[in-house]
């Protein structure tokens, strides 16, 4: 059983496997590398001489140019009025941010606390009273600890809650 190649694969499997043909100096132009790691093409041998440039032989260079911001033209100044108006609805903005979440988490305090006080009133000092379905002592100690660790939740909750407020900016 024989193969037949297209001739188009054929001819370009032939072009990619040719070495690549280097291209001549002259087409390309010396490169040159002068102090501070700047590299140019652009400037003649008498140049490269005056600005202390090293010829670069056999090396491979890539350049990348990129849109430098120093290049760039620097953005008109805005007046001064503008920018303290802006800062000001800023500062008014996250002042009113602020203030808002403040108010909502010691709303969220208030009622973790109600929450906390409504705990310790049933918890009664660690001796609850017990419920008519609580037949089993067993029973009723494992409510007193499950309580107890509400309790302590409900404490943790309103440190951190505590905590967060005092990290808000002052009114």
């Amino acid at each position: 059983m024989s193969m037949r190649i297209p001739p188009l694969a054929a001819a370009l499997a032939l072009v990619v496997a040719l070495p690549a043909v280097p291209q001549a100096t002259s087409d390309v132009g010396v490169m040159y590398r002068c102090p501070g790691n700047d590299y140019s093409n652009t400037i003649s041998a008498s140049e490269a001489e005056k600005r202390r440039c090293k010829k670069v032989e056999n090396a491979t260079v890539t350049i990348l140019q990129a849109a430098d911001a120093a290049s760039a033209p620097p953005p008109p100044p805005a007046p001064p009025a503008a920018l303290e108006t802006t800062s000001r609805a800023d500062s008014d903005a996250l002042r009113a941010r602020a203030s808002n979440a403040r108010r909502a988490l010691e709303g969220k305090l208030k009622a973790e606390e109600g929450k906390l006080s409504a705990l310790e009133q049933e918890f009664n000092g660690g001796e609850p009273e017990r419920h008519i379905d609580e037949f089993d002592f067993q029973k009723y100690l494992d409510r007193v600890a499950g309580m107890r660790t509400a309790i302590t939740r409900k404490q943790i909750e309103i440190a951190e809650l505590r905590r967060e407020i005092d990290k808000l900016p002052t009114r």
